[in-house]
């Protein structure tokens, strides 16, 4: 039987999702809850994008394949009984025999969440900027990274990627109270892409680089994306798309950080 999996994570305590030797990943956590519940480990786990460590995911999407005879529900909980807090496993639904959680995806998106101000409990969950952020700026750095272009500039040199033209279908910026979310939507994408396209905007809006120059960073190469790539703590994976699916589907909750307090009088 095939089961689709939906969940969420916090990946500061992980070396990303994919299950690696002497290394604690989600992916990891998830095949020892399984095996713990359904007390065999023949069964296969896949996931739909391989979050880089410290990357967190408010809809990630697997799929399951056993022998095993469950029911959804119960399973549901029995699993998450067996994992770490910073693990939740939010749906279970009965597939198509032969759905495949990476390979049938049409479209995945990213929220990445920029915090404007320090913050004491959501650091694990943002990327504070100091300097102020020009959205302007931003938005018209960000209208160059729509449609289909080769991001080899942006993709990290240790990975050999297969094919470096992706679909960017949606990029917007997005404030929400002291945050600001880069949502990006596309076919695909590279590994690190996402938090080095935030790198360039977030220096874009902060007056380190012109929106005029960013068009040649995705034709001429450079070392700049590299240099500015975001850290990973701000970047989850938000959804993903499977075709039938609508691609306007809500954002997931994001981490909100509420107003700072206005200052008060001293007595």
């Amino acid at each position: 039987m095939r089961f689709r999996l939906t969940l969420e994570y916090a990946g500061t305590r992980y070396s990303g999702w994919q299950i690696q030797p002497n290394a604690r990943t989600v992916q990891g956590e998830f095949i020892r809850a399984i095996a713990d519940v359904l007390r065999t480990r023949v069964f296969e786990l896949y996931g739909a994008g391989r979050t880089d460590a410290g990357v967190h995911a408010s809809g990630q999407v697997a799929h399951l394949e056993t022998r095993a005879r469950l029911s959804p529900e119960p399973f549901r909980r029995r699993v998450n009984e067996a994992l770490p807090a910073d693990i939740s496993l939010l749906q279970v639904d009965r597939a198509h025999p032969k759905f495949h959680a990476r390979h049938d995806a049409v479209a995945r998106r990213y929220v990445y969440q920029i915090a404007r101000r320090r913050t004491a409990f959501a650091k694990p969950f943002v990327w504070w900027v100091k300097e102020p952020l020009d959205l302007g700026r931003m938005r018209v750095a960000a209208a160059a990274f729509k449609g289909l272009h080769d991001f080899a500039t942006f993709a990290d040199r240790r990975t050999v990627e297969p094919e470096t033209k992706v679909l960017v279908e949606r990029l917007k910026l997005v404030e929400d109270g002291d945050l600001v979310l880069v949502v990006v939507q596309g076919s695909h994408f590279l590994w690190r892409m996402v938090r080095r396209l935030v790198g360039v905007l977030a220096e874009v809006g902060r007056n380190g680089l012109e929106a005029s120059e960013v068009p040649s960073l995705l034709k001429n190469h450079s070392d700049l994306p590299a240099q500015l790539t975001a850290p990973a703590s701000g970047l989850f994976l938000d959804r993903v798309f499977y075709p039938g699916e609508p691609r306007d589907a809500p954002l997931h909750t994001p981490i909100v950080l509420r107003p700072a307090l206005p200052a008060q009088p001293r007595t």
